[in-house]
């Protein structure tokens, strides 16, 4: 016998055991039929009680005259618009609404603003104007920034060209949500284009690809900010950048928390060799001069990615895509370049930006600054004005209040009126909460709102900061 830390132990010496004396075979038999007809009788009494309770429970008759059964009544799904005629609250009365969850010391350094879209009306505001580290809700003014410029229709192809000697290399366009999934199979994100699409499209050229290779035209400059950690890499928070990616990098390709691979272009074009059969070594090259394509892959549309990356909070996402509004407003395809695409689209669409600074596109880095008014002024711009034609779709991306995303588990309906009611992109970094969003009043009438909270533990602030949103869900506000 092994011990559990595999060392042996002497065997004890077995007790003397005496065997019972056998029984006469006679009595077994006899205490076999007994017990046979024992559970024969058991069954018999409970068929004979089934039996009763059918009889005795058969449904009345139908009376004469009786009218017909009427036909199930037929329910239509109609979604009605919020009234523009909804009463509108005061500043005081919001200001008197907000008084007490504002106070909470969970807040640590709080700032925010709550406006009126249909009026334009700021209706409560507190340190809305200093710049302050947004966290996650840096990617608002990435999804503006693209919905307000780009064609909601948007695509992009990821190509595989043949090179010398059969070589088959995957050319990276931008699109980290090509997946390495087979066909049929669960994806993280939404129908994205797939490296198995490409396998089968080659095997089927009839092309005999000797190796496989990569390239990744498209994208310059430093594949991670130097504010950025590192340690977000394992931790699963963000990859280094490329033209080619696959699940944005992440080891398991379902895991939304997953670590990613420090290489994610490399891992892609391995991805393809896998799916081709190919063991040869993968290396990175460069796209040679009119080579012929072989296969090719598109993604989801813009506003289906835009929807993922909001819902899902996603870094990688939100990079790309700032990479893929660079590219196609003449700016370099870079973090940097990125940047300045967003910063150029929201200046254009009339946005007062002149105190937003920005590092990335995400809001990983604890450089970005943005002030809340900036913030509510957006998401307000998504209700109504002058904008909200192209930001309407942003609304329908941003999390529910105890119902999805990254709000799911927040906004306890026990506890607070806003679940179901409030939407808001959430934030956080360590030291930094931060949820912009919209709700709709008890009265009918939609506010925009804006709150950053600095100094505490998340963990603290969150559940304060939703308390604020709450409060605006209670808000009849006219006094």
């Amino acid at each position: 016998m092994q011990s559990q830390t595999g060392g042996s132990v002497a065997q004890p010496t077995p007790p003397t055991v005496i065997p019972p004396a056998p029984q006469p075979p006679k009595k077994r038999r006899m205490g076999l039929r007994i017990a046979l007809i024992v559970v024969l009788v058991i069954l018999l009494a409970g068929g004979g009680v089934a039996g009763w309770w059918v009889y005795t429970h058969r449904a009345d008759p139908i009376p004469d005259g009786t009218p017909a059964r009427p036909a199930a009544a037929a329910v239509t799904s109609v979604i009605k618009p919020v009234p523009p005629t909804a009463p509108a609250p005061t500043a005081s009365g919001v200001e008197a609404q907000l008084a007490e969850p504002v106070r909470d010391k969970a807040l640590g350094e709080f700032t925010g603003q709550v406006s009126d879209p249909l009026t334009g009306q700021t209706l409560w505001s507190s340190g809305a104007a200093d710049p302050r580290t947004p966290a996650s809700n840096a990617k608002i003014l990435t999804a503006a920034a693209v919905l307000l410029t780009l064609p909601l229709d948007k695509t992009i192809t990821t190509h595989v060209v043949l090179g010398d000697d059969g070589q088959a290399i995957l050319v990276g366009a931008g699109d980290p949500t090509l997946a390495t999934a087979a066909d049929g199979t669960e994806t993280f994100y939404t129908d994205p284009a797939r490296i198995s699409d490409l396998a089968e499209q080659i095997g089927k050229s009839g092309v005999h690809v000797t190796s496989v290779a990569y390239a990744t035209p498209g994208f310059e400059g430093p594949s991670m900010d130097r504010t950025w950690d590192k340690r977000d890499i394992e931790g699963g928070d963000i990859a280094p950048l490329s033209s080619l990616m696959a699940d944005a990098g992440r080891r398991d390709p379902l895991d939304e928390y997953s670590p990613r691979t420090d290489d994610p272009a490399a891992e892609a074009g391995r991805a393809l060799a896998d799916a081709l059969g190919v063991h040869s070594k993968v290396e990175q090259v460069d796209v040679p001069t009119g080579a012929e394509t072989i296969a090719s892959v598109t993604s989801a549309p813009l506003s289906v990615r835009v929807g993922d990356m909001m819902r899902f909070s996603d870094n990688v996402l939100a990079q790309m895509l700032s990479v893929e509004l660079a590219e196609a407003t003449g700016h370099e395809p870079s973090i940097s370049g990125g940047v300045d695409a967003v910063l150029d689209a929201l200046r254009k669409a009339g946005f007062d930006i002149s105190d937003v600074t920005l590092r990335d596109a995400s809001g990983l880095s604890y450089g970005d600054k943005v002030p809340a008014a900036v913030l509510d002024r957006v998401m307000s711009a998504t209700v109504a004005g002058d904008n909200s034609a192209k930001l309407r779709s942003l609304l329908d991306t941003l999390p529910v209040a105890a119902g999805t995303g990254t709000l799911a588990d927040r906004f306890d309906p026990d506890e607070n009126a806003g679940a179901g009611w409030v939407r808001a992109k959430t934030g956080t970094l360590t030291g930094v909460t931060s949820l912009t969003g919209i709700v709709q009043t008890v009265d009918g009438r939609v506010l925009s709102f804006a709150l950053m909270s600095g100094g505490t533990s998340p963990e603290d602030a969150r559940p304060a900061i939703d308390q604020v949103a709450g409060a605006l869900r209670e808000c009849g506000c006219r006094g």
